[in-house]
């Protein structure tokens, strides 16, 4: 008889809609088409570090496909090369040693570019690894999608829809505050499905007097309200990231957040309208998780499952072209996938009359026209 194939899974970094559905897909799949046991990692890799594991079984992983979170638990600050709660020492080599004593035959890690590059170091040092791309940020390198984006920014269109009807009533400007990073993903697809006026997104420092001429031009023509979006990673041109708070035990300790506040104070002084922010927050991050992600976050799933049984080690699963691959580990670790210039969204919103807070932009940036194509 052919050994039993024992694989584990954890959740790294953030939380994000869509990890039990992966977890759900991954346990399933591996048990139903590869008989396999399937091993739980409890907090991220601080389980591996901890050596805190447990069996995960059919009935464990079934009714969480629309349960929000992760039932593993999560933690973004367990680096195995850096342990926070050993003054940044590195345990990778006991890590190793732990998963060569559970009979180990391979690790499936669900989460960003952080929890990407230590797999991709655990992986170089002999730990069979298979990835599963996950932010709600959508700024992962070699993927077009990760799950738990198309869920934060259903939030965030919630949040614009609701706030359109008080700004109309009060004639204001609101600022909604978005996650995001260091990328304009959520602020840009929300922004357009949320009929934003402005939209600030990191990838385009602003200019204070633009977003200060569509208000103006806006009260001219006796609309007398105003929507604007703004990225957490937004910046005016010549400023500098608002950043909330450091985690100096925390692989990425910049914590950014506060710019819509700043952005209120500078448009205050200078339009009629009051302004009002909101600062969404990590409420993104919560809830069920759409149709959309749950449905991802189990192709996902089932892929990598499929991927460990044919030995496909060191590599992410990943959406291109709308179809499920799989691109080296190597290709997303330490990266940041921004908003290009040429991006069919910026076009679309440019194409409607919304602002990116910069002058002429459809001049200063090729390739942002509609062009289309016959085949």
């Amino acid at each position: 008889m052919s050994k039993l194939l024992r694989v584990g899974v954890l959740t790294g970094g953030g939380d994000c809609p869509g990890l039990n559905a992966v977890i759900r897909a991954v346990t399933k799949s591996l048990i139903l088409e590869h008989n396999a046991e399937v091993l739980g990692f409890e907090d991220g890799f601080l389980g591996l570090i901890e050596r805190r594991v447990r069996t995960l079984t059919y009935s464990d992983v079934s009714g969480i496909l629309t349960r929000g979170g992760t039932i593993l638990g999560t933690h973004n600050k367990a680096n195995p090369f850096n342990f926070y709660k050993r003054g940044g020492a590195d345990v990778s080599a006991q890590v190793l040693k732990y998963t060569h004593t559970l009979g180990l035959d391979a690790l499936v890690a669900i989460g960003g570019d952080g929890t990407m590059s230590i797999s991709h170091r655990l992986q170089e040092m002999g730990l069979n690894i298979v990835g599963v791309p996950k932010t709600i940020d959508n700024d992962l390198m070699a993927t077009d999608r990760t799950f738990g984006f198309d869920t934060a920014v259903s939030i965030v269109v919630e949040a614009l829809d609701r706030l359109h009807t008080t700004a109309q009533s009060h004639q204001r400007v609101m600022i909604v505050e978005t996650m995001g990073r260091y990328a304009g993903w959520i602020a840009l697809y929300a922004g357009v499905a949320g009929g934003a006026d402005v939209i600030l997104i990191p990838e385009f420092d602003y200019e204070i007097d633009e977003v200060v001429r569509v208000i103006r031009e806006r009260e001219s023509y006796g609309r007398s309200f105003t929507i604007i979006v703004i990225a957490e990673g937004a910046k005016p041109r010549g400023g500098e990231l608002v950043v909330r708070d450091i985690v100096e035990e925390s692989p990425d300790p910049i914590r950014l957040g506060g710019v819509g506040r700043i952005l209120e104070m500078q448009l205050s002084e200078r339009v009629k309208s009051e302004v009002r922010t909101t600062i969404l927050g990590h409420v993104q991050r919560g809830g069920t998780p759409t149709a959309y992600d749950r449905n991802l976050a189990t192709v996902f799933g089932a892929y990598a499952a499929a991927m460990v049984a044919s030995g496909a080690f060191g590599r992410m699963v990943a959406l291109r072209h709308n179809q499920i691959t799989s691109v080296p580990i190597a290709e997303v670790a330490n990266r940041t996938r921004t908003v290009p210039p040429d991006a069919p969204m910026l076009a679309a919103a440019l194409a409607v009359g919304a602002s990116f807070g910069v002058t002429d932009l459809r001049h200063r940036f090729s390739g942002t026209e509609i062009t289309p194509t016959v085949s």
